[in-house]
């Protein structure tokens, strides 16, 4: 059974930065890719919006409303994916979901994740 289990929300100013971490359990051996998704107050779940993306090779890549802000990682050993989300803005304010699918191109795609954490609240004051 997959299992993910998300920290590190709060509440933070503009500005300031918090980190994500998403420990994954019981994801199949072999090729992966790990992710980092957002719901926005007031949207429904259907319009969860990707942020960030890594494959088993470590490939990454970003929406465009968060490059150069957001960062994601991770530590194979201890299969935790981060994101480390630096210069935020209110408009970051939203639910964060870390998401895991057994294709290793997922990366930015919803619809290819398979495994979903319960979601962390973060909140970004002006």
């Amino acid at each position: 059974q997959v299992q993910l289990a998300e920290s590190g929300g709060g509440s933070v100013q503009s500005g300031g930065s918090l980190k994500l971490s998403c420990v994954v359990s019981g994801l199949p051996f072999g090729d992966y890719c790990l992710g980092w998704f957002r719901q926005l107050p007031g949207v429904v779940e259907r319009e969860l919006g990707a942020i960030a993306g890594i494959d088993s090779d470590g490939t990454t890549t970003y929406a465009d409303s968060v490059k150069d802000r957001f960062t994601i990682s991770q530590d194979s050993a201890k299969k935790t994916v981060f994101l480390q989300m630096n210069a935020l803005e209110p408009e970051d304010t939203a639910t964060y979901y870390c998401a895991a699918s057994t294709l290793r191109w997922a990366l930015l795609d919803k619809t290819s994740y398979n495994y979903w954490g319960q979601g962390a609240q973060v909140t970004v004051s002006s």
